[in-house]
């Protein structure tokens, strides 16, 4: 039995996992880490299937749920969850104002639908044995995700994406701006997405869960 409410399986440059140990973090949930290492497959392993039938992170558990250590598999469905069941610190606009609710849901699905399954590491993979460039196939679509995020948020953006608190939308944003600036995507013509991460990286539950601070980051890649 876990030492907390929960247990995250994760990788350290996985952005899905990084959208829910942010969310984690700003409902100040304490949880325990699972490593799970991409590059060696590890998520393919018979052992991580029968847990996540997906094959993929973040995993995470919850064992103080109504069933016994449920299981959520995709990252979008576990931060509604924790929205759900630790409503005090919420990650949607209030029930009253359903436009901007569904504004951060839109949000959400441009970086969850529309732009991380095309460029994960399963997809590099199989762009490279087609003969392709997979790092240019991902500033291609990361560039493509965040115009149509920013052409979105320029009629709600606050402070953060949606107005001044920050959202499940800004979960999901955050981890794609990281992966666009690791793929050196040219990101000069996001100038209201930059202000949105500025803010966003000052941030104590965005910044503990960068890629450089995880348990598994290797050393070299480490924030000193």
């Amino acid at each position: 039995m876990s030492g907390h409410d929960y247990t995250l399986y994760s990788y350290f440059r996985s952005s899905s996992s990084a959208r829910l140990r942010i969310t984690l973090n700003l409902k100040s949930l304490h949880y325990d880490l699972i490593p799970v290492n991409l590059i060696r497959d590890e998520h393919l392993s018979d052992a991580h299937r029968a847990l996540n039938p997906s094959g993929s992170v973040p995993l995470l558990v919850c064992h103080t749920a109504h069933r016994e250590d449920f299981k959520i598999g995709q990252s979008v469905a576990a931060i509604e969850y924790l929205d759900e069941v630790h409503p005090d610190t919420p990650l949607l606009p209030p029930v009253s104002d359903p436009e901007a609710r569904a504004a951060v849901r839109t949000l959400v699905q441009i970086i969850s639908s529309d732009t991380q399954p095309v460029t994960n590491l399963r997809v590099m993979r199989k762009v490279r044995t087609l003969g392709g460039d997979a790092e240019e196939w991902n500033r291609e679509f990361m560039r493509e995700g965040l115009r149509a995020y920013q052409t979105v948020a320029q009629e709600w953006a606050g402070k953060y994406s949606v107005g001044d608190n920050i959202t499940m939308a800004d979960a999901c944003f955050m981890p794609a701006w990281w992966n666009a600036q690791r793929f050196g995507v040219d990101l000069t013509e996001f100038g209201l997405l930059g202000k949105v991460a500025e803010a966003l990286e000052e941030h104590s539950a965005v910044i503990a869960a960068g890629y450089g601070r995880q348990p598994d980051t290797p050393e070299e890649m480490r924030v000193k």
